[in-house]
């Protein structure tokens, strides 16, 4: 009779857990659950229904399908395991979409076949479909790793189009089959059919440019997965040196210098710059002028940002005449380029999953902050470390199992269509175990700028012996990650966590066990990553310094950023020469934040207090939209979609003197 009264008071409490999350989202009585995805109203209709789903996979998760050590590890507050709300049914992150592939054989959305295209405007329509077609088949985001080269057909087949009709319209000749492949490259045909050159020329820039504006104002209204979220995506392109190419970069940095409909900065899709030496890096190499655009477009737009392909982690495997083997990203920082099984290239191949470990809580426990040592426990620290990077893992891999034993038919699109490579000659009711270990499985990190403050009372930005530990236990998780692969035989990498939802999660727990600690945990947000804490003082170039040599350790990818004093829009010359700073000491994905505000009474856009420059309207009048980057990408208003941990974390931010 006992164990049944306690087996029914543990139903009993589990039952009023579910029933207090619904009412929690359904009365908007717990905003941080609601803002845990800044591109997600949580608080509307579709984003509380979402939030109702979400919050219950999480529960079922933890109560019946984690292993038993990772369950208790969450509740250590040492383990976070990201999207917990897909682990049950077995969805995937992140992908490089192939759409080279896809273009070129046309594809099936599931409700209808649709034809390769023949024009660079209906090609960017269907990027734009392709895109929201396959997100819904993950939960991560969707990326062109190299869209430039992807679309430069398609200007191609639009040149010939115009071309064709040029000739009948000046009456400078016939287009016959002698004329052979006709585009923009050729000199000879300028030479011999000037005017009709020139007309082909100046409609395929204007189709370009429309193609072009249509893609990135569908990427930021298109709302098809649940709660209304728009699809996170990203775009990579800079390498491409083709006339048609270069257009394609072109038009797509102008229309996002052009803006939205009232002119507002697009926050969507990550726009990824790929920077290379001998392609456009230095005067006189085809797309240097490329390179300046984009970095006057990041000053304006605060994208594209900016990935060093010759940055020693990603040349490993790049071959010049495959642009597929480009180093790319999804946007927020992830990295998938090497494969054990010999796909060693971007697209068709994505993130699996991933877990963060709180360095601040095991540095708290070995460390000298909270005075039970007078010298940091070094070894109690590695011990801890392996015996929690050993629990994350088995998450990873547990969660693997339930992946790999989908059906192919569970992604659709995705193995259908062959959007993951391969995936197109599996039947439906096969298994994707074969396809998916091609994918990476991440562990991840946060706080080890405060973790280095507990253990030794200084964090890696203020203390050179401090910042070669930090190093060195970097290089001591990636060393794990790496021999687990081998164990596993599975792509096992060490991730620069980019913690949005997490911010501010592990703190609040902390908080709670430890009290304000000083300087580690009286803020309302850990540190990304490895990064030098935001509100430290320090120059633009030491922080890219000192940050640079953890980029090659954290092999499924990082990120680095500094924030600019002023407005970035005023001082070119400066804005480009960081860029190029951060490029040459070998920072792997790069990006300057700078903030953009803006009037929604006149459409001022800059940098603007409590009254707007333009108008004199004051913040309490109207509002002022003040648009700021967060774990990669862009988020609307950090007012009114970061949740409290991020909001903090902006405020703090200092601006870097360059």
């Amino acid at each position: 009779m006992a164990l049944l009264n306690h087996a029914s008071h543990g139903l009993e409490q589990m039952l009023d857990e579910v029933i207090q999350l619904g009412e929690e989202i359904v009365s908007s009585g717990n905003l941080e659950v609601l803002r845990e995805n800044a591109n997600l109203n949580g608080e509307s209709f579709s984003g509380k229904m979402s939030k109702l789903g979400s919050e219950y996979a999480k529960w079922y998760a933890n109560h019946f399908v984690m292993p038993p050590r990772v369950v208790q590890a969450i509740r250590d507050n040492v383990v976070y395991v990201h999207d917990l709300d897909q682990y049950a049914i077995g969805t995937t992150n992140c992908i490089f979409i192939p759409f080279e592939r896809l273009l070129r054989e046309g594809f099936n959305t599931g409700n209808g076949s649709v034809r390769p295209p023949n024009s660079i405007m209906t090609a960017m329509a269907l990027v734009a479909i392709i895109f929201q077609s396959q997100q819904n088949a993950q939960y991560g985001g969707v990326s062109a790793n190299k869209l430039d080269h992807d679309l430069a057909p398609y200007v191609a087949k639009s040149f010939s189009k115009y071309f064709r009709k040029g000739l009948e319209y000046f009456e400078e000749g016939e287009f016959t089959d002698e004329l052979g492949e006709v585009h923009m490259g050729r000199a000879d045909l300028k030479e011999q059919y000037p005017r009709t050159f020139k007309y082909a020329m100046k409609e395929t820039e204007a189709e370009a440019l429309q193609g072009a504006e249509s893609l990135v104002h569908n990427l930021n209204t298109m709302s098809s997965r649940a709660g209304g979220q728009i699809p996170f995506t990203s775009i990579n392109y800079g390498t491409c040196t083709s006339p048609e190419g270069q257009l394609v970069i072109h038009a797509l940095l102008t229309a996002t210098m052009r803006g939205l409909g009232n002119g507002e900065t697009p926050v969507f899709p990550i726009q990824i710059f790929k920077c290379k030496q001998g392609v456009n890096q230095n005067p006189g190499e085809p797309n240097y002028e490329l390179f300046l655009k984009a970095a006057e477009c990041s000053a304006k737009r605060l994208y594209p940002n900016f990935a060093n392909l010759d940055a020693p982690l990603n040349l490993a495997y790049y071959d010049p005449a495959n642009p597929d083997t480009e180093f790319a990203t999804m946007g927020c920082r992830t990295r998938v380029l090497s494969d054990r099984f010999g796909r060693n290239h971007l697209s068709g191949k994505g993130n699996l999953s991933f877990n963060t470990l709180n360095l601040v809580k095991l540095g708290l426990e070995h460390g000298i902050a909270l005075g039970r040592r007078r010298t940091a426990d070094e070894r109690g620290f590695y011990k801890e470390l392996e015996h929690y990077m050993d629990i994350a893992l088995e998450g990873l891999l547990h969660r693997f199992q339930i992946q790999a034993s989908q059906k192919a038919k569970a992604s659709d699109f995705m193995m259908r269509e062959g959007v993951w490579e391969g995936g197109e000659q599996l039947a439906p009711d096969d298994q994707v175990r074969d396809l998916i270990k091609h994918g990476s499985l991440s562990i991840g990190f946060i706080g080890m700028a405060e973790c280095m403050k507990a253990m030794y009372g200084k964090h890696h930005g203020e203390d050179e012996e401090v910042y070669k530990k930090a190093l060195e236990i970097v290089a001591f998780m990636r060393a794990y990650c790496d021999r687990q692969s081998d164990l596993h035989n599975l792509n096992i990498t060490l991730f620069a966590t980019p913690a949005e939802g997490l911010s501010g999660k592990f703190t609040k727990r902390d908080r709670a066990t430890y009290g304000k600690v000083p300087g580690i945990v009286d803020r309302e947000y850990y540190t990304n990553s490895f990064h030098i804490p935001v509100y430290y003082p320090i120059s633009a170039a030491k922080k890219i310094s000192l940050e640079a040599e953890f980029h090659e350790l954290c092999n499924a990818g990082a990120i680095s950023y500094i924030e600019l004093n002023g407005n970035a829009r005023s001082n070119p010359e400066a804005f480009l020469k960081i860029i190029q700073y951060a490029l040459s000491q070998n920072v792997s994905y790069f990006s300057i934040n700078h903030p953009i505000d803006r009037c929604s009474a006149c459409g001022f856009e800059g940098i603007i207090g409590a009254n707007c420059p333009s108008c004199g309207k004051h913040e309490n009048e109207v509002h002022i939209r003040r648009l700021r980057r967060v774990t990669g990408y862009l988020t609307g208003d950090y007012q009114t979609r970061f949740n409290a941990a991020k909001q903090a974390e902006v405020r703090d931010r200092v601006k870097h003197q360059a």
